[in-house]
């Protein structure tokens, strides 16, 4: 063409073939399965990525669903997670409602997971919940977010640094058939231009930028679970703390699983005294949350049973144990578990133990219940209602 722009569109989106050069970062890079797996989430990130790059500025921010069940680069199934682009030399106002879920997390900081092209850039991170900010559940508020506070202003104001780029909120709920999500509302203060149609040059720098999300996301995730395992090995947790990006308040504790059929792995774990939130969740090889909604893939304080002595004990197996705390892989006899301490005290440290499913009964305490299928069953029909209620997109 004369203007040297390709009319074809495959010409634009060459950068997706770096995405499946991180086949040789999976645990099985030679597996047709894995290949294919790797499509898929090449496209289900691609297909985030237009949120991403075409649905708001930083002059004009909206929120754009972030992870959920669709884009599941391991989200925490109690978490609905929101994106919006924003500037750290800009004022922002982010007012609405509470709600009643159990945290209700501001994230600020430079680059963003996938958004930039090398993590290591990424920075000057700074979270809020709603205690640090004083918002009692259901209550209408308003928070201004600038890098100095407005000069008389003696409302809720929140620091974001000048370096800031991005805002990531999460709804984080326990009981999500009866707790309510916030609605939020984020304007600019500042006078800004109308916003404006993007010249061609923008819009082919911006599907640029789009194919090469899913490589960036491979890059930024997958080292997380395979430094787990160079670590430690397989079946084995530990403590993890993530900046950029991640809660400060937060202590992960993951591990590498393996087991094939006919077995389980039994997981037990003391409980902390102070518990603000808790949970444990499944993830396939490639740094997804498995399905959550049809799935009984993860739980916390309003799902799991604590045993008479105190003691969480979470059973993975491909098929129904049959005992309380089932977490379900959802087919993958790999991957990873992710559990997490949020502003808890202490944080125990989990073990796990691999044994063959038909003595499973003989690893755990003489009352542990039984489950029959038609209490799994009602279990997961709860599950499915109550998440399909919340706002996912």
């Amino acid at each position: 063409m004369a203007d040297g722009i390709s009319p074809r569109i495959l010409d634009h989106l060459a950068g997706l073939e770096d995405a499946m050069a991180h086949l040789a970062d999976m645990w099985r890079p030679d597996d047709p399965e894995y290949r294919v797996d790797m499509f898929r989430q090449t496209m289900m990130n691609l297909s985030y990525s237009y949120f991403a790059f075409f649905h708001a500025d930083a002059e004009h921010p909206d929120w754009a669903p972030l992870w959920n069940p669709v884009y599941t680069d391991q989200p925490n199934p109690d978490d609905i997670y929101l994106y919006a682009p924003i500037r750290g030399d800009l004022t922002y106002r982010v007012s609405g409602n509470r709600g009643t879920c159990a945290l209700l997390t501001f994230n600020t900081q430079k680059g963003w997971v996938g958004i930039v092209a090398d993590r290591a850039t990424i920075g000057h991170t700074k979270d809020f919940d709603d205690r640090d900010l004083k918002i009692a559940p259901g209550e209408d508020f308003e928070i201004i977010f600038s890098a100095k506070r407005p000069a008389g202003y003696e409302g809720r104001w929140a620091e974001i640094a000048p370096e800031s780029d991005a805002m990531v909120v999460r709804y984080r709920s326990v009981d999500w058939a009866n707790e309510r999500d916030p609605q939020l509302s984020i304007e600019c203060l500042n006078p800004v231009p109308p916003k404006k149609r993007l010249s061609s040059e923008e819009i082919l720098h911006r599907i640029h930028e789009m194919a090469a999300l899913p490589a960036r996301y491979h890059k930024s995730f997958l080292p997380l679970q395979n430094e787990v395992k160079a670590a430690v090995g397989v079946n084995v947790f530990v403590h993890k703390r993530y900046g950029g990006g991640g809660l400060s308040k937060q202590v992960y504790w993951p591990a590498v699983f393996e087991l094939e059929d006919g077995e389980a792995l039994l997981i037990e774990t003391d409980m902390p005294v102070v518990r603000t939130y808790w949970n444990i969740q499944m993830n396939d090889p490639y740094f997804n949350a498995v399905e959550y909604v049809y799935r009984l893939s993860s739980l916390n304080a309003a799902t799991a049973t604590i045993g008479p002595d105190g003691k969480l004990r979470a059973v993975v197996a491909l098929v129904d144990p049959g005992v309380p705390n089932w977490l379900d892989p959802a087919g993958f006899k790999q991957g990873t578990i992710y559990g997490r301490w949020y502003d808890c005290d202490p944080n125990p440290m989990p073990t796990i133990k691999r044994v063959p499913l038909s003595e499973l009964r003989a690893h755990m305490p003489a009352d542990t219940p039984v489950v029959t299928p038609e209490q799994r069953a009602e279990e997961l029909r709860t599950r499915v209602r109550a998440a399909q209620r919340r706002r996912r997109w």
